[in-house]
């Protein structure tokens, strides 16, 4: 018992030392999909705060494909020292499960949660050249011309948020995949989809340039950088509301003074007015959680979404 409570007090006290010189080398933020999107201008926002306030390099790394398994895997078999950290999008992390028959990681095992960085609804938007001024107009449209409309999804959260729309309403529309957001945005303004339910960063500027028609968002509340346009429940979905995130994880195993050195430096940055500022022109509310409220959502969410991926039959290729 003397050997195992002296084993214990020195792990205990290199975590506390590793924490007290953390960080003393660059830190890797690692983002699963291509530049542009919404988890990449967060990664790069955040990560500019943290590089100001730690003196070391902390860079953003893009490793997209496979729905941001190939980055997600990467972190969950890296060191355990908390100089690579996951970007954590809720697709990879608890969309996938419910998609994926088997992942090379688990969501719950194999990542220490840090905090959730924001929180964003999604919008929906169509191409202005299509008849639907409305989601009421959308829905009218797909039921008119079944099989006739095309939605765009870069990663398993789009494809999901558009799935439980047409399992409540009723609707048959046709997936097409694309890699990331900017490619879904652009696709929508092209024609060549005529549907997408988007995060704000890639498209809202160009919902305010009249590029593209935004019907809905999928929030509860109306977004405040939004105002005008109704939420999903509003436009006759009563039971509709989809929230993602964007939060820091750490693999499994990492010390809990790192993991809380971290959360508390991110929570700090989050607090600051020009990184507010930005993340509300982006659509995104900024949230700074505890590693124990961010365990509790991925579960939740978990269980959510594998349910939603078993009711409309979807499983990833």
């Amino acid at each position: 018992m003397r050997k195992i409570l002296l084993a214990a007090l020195a792990i205990g006290f290199a975590a506390v030392a590793q924490a007290q010189t953390y960080p003393s080398k660059p830190v890797r933020l690692i983002v699963g999909f291509p530049p542009g999107g919404g988890n990449d201008i967060i990664a790069r926002l955040v990560g500019a705060k943290l590089q100001d306030a730690w003196g070391q390099a902390v860079l953003t790394e893009n490793k997209p494909g496979a729905n941001a398994i190939i980055a997600t895997e990467l972190v969950a078999k890296s060191a355990p020292d908390g100089y690579m950290l996951l970007v954590g999008a809720s697709g990879a992390m608890t969309f996938n499960p419910g998609l994926y028959a088997k992942l090379p990681y688990d969501s719950l095992r194999d990542f220490a949660p840090i905090t959730m960085v924001a929180s964003f609804p999604l919008i929906v938007a169509v191409n202005p050249g299509l008849p639907a001024q409305s989601v009421k107009d959308l829905i009218a449209l797909a039921k008119a011309q079944p099989g006739k409309l095309n939605y765009a999804a870069g990663s398993t959260p789009f494809q999901l948020a558009t799935e439980l729309f047409k399992l409540q309403a009723g609707l048959q529309i046709s997936h097409i995949s694309y890699k990331g957001s900017a490619a879904m945005v652009t696709a929508t303004m092209a024609n060549e989809v005529q549907l997408i339910f988007v995060d704000a960063a890639p498209a809202m500027a160009h919902v305010r340039s009249g590029r593209l028609r935004a019907v809905a968002v999928t929030s509860r509340t109306r977004a405040a950088a939004l105002p005008e346009v109704p939420t999903m429940i509003e436009a006759g979905l009563p039971d509709y509301e989809v929230v993602l995130w964007t939060s820091l994880f750490a693999p499994a195993g990492t010390p809990k003074p790192v993991i809380d050195a971290v959360q508390a430096q991110v929570s700090k940055a989050l607090q600051q007015p020009d990184v507010r500022e930005r993340l509300a022109g982006l659509g995104v509310d900024p949230v700074g959680s505890t590693p124990e409220q961010l365990a509790a959502v991925v579960k939740k969410d978990i269980d959510k979404w594998t349910a939603v991926a078993k009711s409309a039959g979807v499983k990833a290729e």
